[in-house]
Protein backbone atom coordinates (compact mmCIF):
# COMPACT_ATOMS: atom_id res chain seq x y z
CA UNK A 1 0.00 0.00 0.00
CA UNK A 2 1.41 3.34 -0.76
CA UNK A 3 1.99 6.32 1.94
CA UNK A 4 0.11 9.47 0.85
CA UNK A 5 1.74 12.94 3.25
CA UNK A 6 -1.09 14.91 4.77
CA UNK A 7 -0.84 18.71 3.28
CA UNK A 8 -3.65 20.44 5.01
CA UNK A 9 -3.74 24.25 3.86
CA UNK A 10 -6.27 26.55 5.43
CA UNK A 11 -6.82 27.64 8.74
CA UNK A 12 -7.03 24.51 11.82
CA UNK A 13 -8.69 22.20 12.42
CA UNK A 14 -8.42 20.31 9.13
CA UNK A 15 -10.58 17.46 8.32
CA UNK A 16 -8.47 14.19 7.53
CA UNK A 17 -11.49 13.17 5.52
CA UNK A 18 -10.76 15.71 3.12
CA UNK A 19 -8.90 13.97 0.20
CA UNK A 20 -7.64 17.16 -1.15
CA UNK A 21 -5.61 17.25 1.66
CA UNK A 22 -3.44 14.49 1.02
CA UNK A 23 -0.64 14.14 -1.78
CA UNK A 24 0.49 11.94 -4.33
CA UNK A 25 1.01 8.21 -3.15
CA UNK A 26 4.38 7.43 -2.47
CA UNK A 27 6.19 3.85 -1.95
CA UNK A 28 8.22 4.79 0.98
CA UNK A 29 6.60 6.38 4.11
CA UNK A 30 7.98 10.20 4.62
CA UNK A 31 10.20 11.05 7.33
CA UNK A 32 8.10 12.87 10.00
CA UNK A 33 9.92 15.02 12.60
CA UNK A 34 9.32 13.57 16.47
CA UNK A 35 7.07 15.06 19.46
CA UNK A 36 4.16 13.42 17.85
CA UNK A 37 1.07 15.76 17.70
CA UNK A 38 -0.34 16.11 14.28
CA UNK A 39 -0.84 13.56 11.31
CA UNK A 40 2.02 13.22 9.05
CA UNK A 41 1.37 10.66 6.68
CA UNK A 42 -1.38 7.50 6.21
CA UNK A 43 -0.72 3.71 4.33
CA UNK A 44 -3.90 3.18 2.88
CA UNK A 45 -5.09 1.34 -0.47
CA UNK A 46 -5.40 3.54 -3.32
CA UNK A 47 -8.19 4.44 -5.72
CA UNK A 48 -7.44 6.93 -8.52
CA UNK A 49 -3.63 8.02 -6.75
CA UNK A 50 -5.80 9.03 -3.46
CA UNK A 51 -6.42 7.09 -0.61
CA UNK A 52 -9.38 5.14 0.64
CA UNK A 53 -10.30 6.20 4.16
CA UNK A 54 -11.85 3.41 5.43
CA UNK A 55 -13.63 3.19 8.96
CA UNK A 56 -10.25 1.13 10.54
CA UNK A 57 -8.19 3.49 8.82
CA UNK A 58 -10.05 6.75 10.75
CA UNK A 59 -10.43 4.22 14.15
CA UNK A 60 -6.49 4.38 13.91
CA UNK A 61 -5.53 7.93 12.79
CA UNK A 62 -7.37 8.82 16.10
CA UNK A 63 -5.68 6.27 18.28
CA UNK A 64 -2.47 7.10 17.22
CA UNK A 65 -3.38 11.16 17.56
CA UNK A 66 -4.95 10.56 21.02
CA UNK A 67 -1.78 8.42 21.92
CA UNK A 68 1.05 10.12 20.40
CA UNK A 69 2.45 7.21 18.93
CA UNK A 70 2.57 6.06 15.23
CA UNK A 71 1.17 3.21 14.01
CA UNK A 72 1.88 0.63 11.29
CA UNK A 73 -0.44 2.72 9.11
CA UNK A 74 -0.14 6.45 10.54
CA UNK A 75 2.72 8.65 11.05
CA UNK A 76 2.90 11.66 13.40
CA UNK A 77 4.50 14.86 13.34
CA UNK A 78 4.92 17.59 15.96
CA UNK A 79 3.55 20.29 13.59
CA UNK A 80 -0.40 20.47 12.13
CA UNK A 81 1.45 21.79 8.55
CA UNK A 82 4.40 21.20 6.67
Amino acid sequence: MPWYRFQPTGTPPYNIGNLAFYGPPQAIPPSCISQKKYLCAIQADDTGGQPILTFALGIEIATAINSGIDSTNVKLRNTATI
